[in-house]
């Protein structure tokens, strides 16, 4: 369950971080800020002494409460917002997409392009014991043919796990699922044609775009910024009905890393409802914030049953463990033969060594270490790019969860230039003009923020950092 105090206390997080808040500003008595928000003095009480436990404010005796300077200082892209027509298109071809997963499995590379934890945050040992116990205690029937839909075993651990988060799926309708791409592809495949148009927010995460056009499905696109997406520019498409389905993340989304207040997740489940279009919710970053409390996802607020909620622990665990899910809704149930008749069975020993993890307590109590291990890395690298790029004008997108980092170059760079010059350096990046059409990213790159802050990380990012003022100088010297 998601406390009021927690979700106040994130946003003011958020100001503090992002420089909204300056540092040792003094913040609203008690009494005013329980007036300001609407709630009542012990909330107001519980939320400060919630942030001063994070370490983001602090006492002066009979004076109050302070901002704590943060140990990073950033420029940000709260002003940027790129506006574009929201109309039904092909998608381009995006053959590079496949280079940059090509690029990011090669051991010789500095990786700082697929968004992936890197291995110290992955608890390989715990995950090893789960899956030998798992199969020690097999029985003979796991080693046939498993149930299409996913075995039991799998399907009620997750049940278990995401009831303690206060999200409550009934055990029938999970489909165990080869990730969350193969989720998304088999729901997409199920609800739509060829041809068919459906709606994006962007930028997005380059392999939903893929996913689409490889599928020959059209794309509406949507324009999402820092703190989320268009609500007002998504109604008024929703309303031509020229969609038939949307594809969106509301937390951690990648590559901005915003997370949609409860109030816009509620609206976005009544707008599905409304105009009776399914929302395909890729909830993939949902167990990737930094709080102990992970954020409820859309689904929660679903009453009609427009909302399927897709998932997997890819991103969470590790990149490795091929299993993902969708949550099938009431109203979605004639589609259950086509999608056991369309699944492909995920491995019966990856499935009981997970069911293991969970059942065990292993998967929480990664969770709970990975979340701060997680902050405080994510931390690191913003310090060092803001260091590092410190003389340059380059601005960086704060994460509210997750570990994708959006990069603005100025505006008349290249991040494929810079791309291509990083893969020459052994450094993988991902350009920004992949995560949308028309171009119109193609002076940003993503950066994964999972992997150590090493010296040849460190390394990697002054390479680019250097590149980007040469070709600032000679830009500059053309003029």
């Amino acid at each position: 369950m998601h406390f009021r105090y927690q979700e106040i206390a994130s946003q003011i997080r958020h100001k503090i971080l992002t420089g909204e808040l300056s540092p040792h500003c003094k913040l609203p008595s008690l009494r005013s800020f329980a007036k300001q928000q609407q709630i009542s003095l012990s909330t107001a009480q519980a939320c400060y002494e919630l942030l001063e436990a994070q370490g983001h404010v602090y006492v002066k005796a009979k004076s109050g409460f302070f901002v704590q300077a943060p140990h990073i200082s950033l420029k940000t892209t709260h002003t940027d917002y790129i506006d574009f027509p929201s109309i039904s298109r092909e998608i381009s071809s995006l053959d590079l997409h496949n280079q940059i997963q090509d690029a990011s499995s090669q051991a010789q590379m500095i990786h700082l392009g697929a968004i992936q934890l890197g291995s110290p945050l992955i608890p390989i040992e715990a995950l090893r014991r789960s899956i030998q116990r798992s199969l020690k205690h097999s029985r003979p029937e796991d080693f046939l043919y498993c149930d299409r839909q996913g075995h039991p075993r799998l399907r009620q651990a997750l049940v278990d796990h995401w009831s303690e988060d206060a999200i409550h799926i009934a055990y029938d309708d999970i489909f165990i699922t080869n990730g969350c791409m193969a989720a998304l592809m088999l729901i997409i495949q199920s609800l739509t044609q060829i041809g068919d148009s459906i709606i994006l927010p962007t930028p997005t995460f380059n392999g939903q775009l893929q996913l689409l056009a490889n599928l020959n499905r059209k794309v509406i696109e949507i324009p999402a910024h820092h703190q989320g997406i268009d609500l007002e520019r998504l109604e008024q498409v929703l309303k031509t009905g020229q969609a038939k389905a949307c594809l969106l993340t509301a937390n951690y989304q990648n590559p901005l890393g915003y997370c949609l207040t409860h109030q816009e997740k509620a609206q976005i489940a009544a707008l599905a409802e409304k105009y009776q279009c399914f929302m395909i919710e890729d909830d993939i970053y949902g167990e990737c914030g930094y709080e102990l409390q992970r954020p409820l996802p859309i689904k929660h607020w679903d009453q009609a049953g427009y909302v399927i909620w897709v998932g997997s622990v890819s991103k969470s665990l590790s990149s490795a463990y091929r299993v993902g899910w969708l949550c099938l809704p009431k109203v979605l149930q004639h589609l259950r033969s086509q999608l056991l008749a369309h699944n492909i069975i995920v491995n019966t020993p990856l499935q009981l060594g997970l069911a293991d993890f969970i059942f065990s307590g292993g998967y929480r109590r990664h969770l709970n270490q990975l979340h701060p291990k997680l902050w405080s890395q994510v931390q690191d690298y913003v310090q060092c790019i803001t260091e590092i790029f410190a003389k340059l004008s380059v601005e960086l997108q704060i994460p509210q969860g997750g570990y994708a980092l959006w990069l603005k170059l100025p505006q008349n760079l290249s991040g494929f230039e810079l791309y291509q010059f990083a893969l020459s350096q052994s450094i993988s990046i991902v350009p920004g003009n992949i995560f949308g059409e028309d171009n119109k990213y193609h002076h940003y790159i993503r950066i994964n923020a999972g992997h150590p802050l090493t010296v040849q990380v460190r390394t990697a990012l002054q390479q680019l950092a250097t590149w980007i003022n040469q070709q600032t100088g000679l830009a500059l010297s053309v003029c």
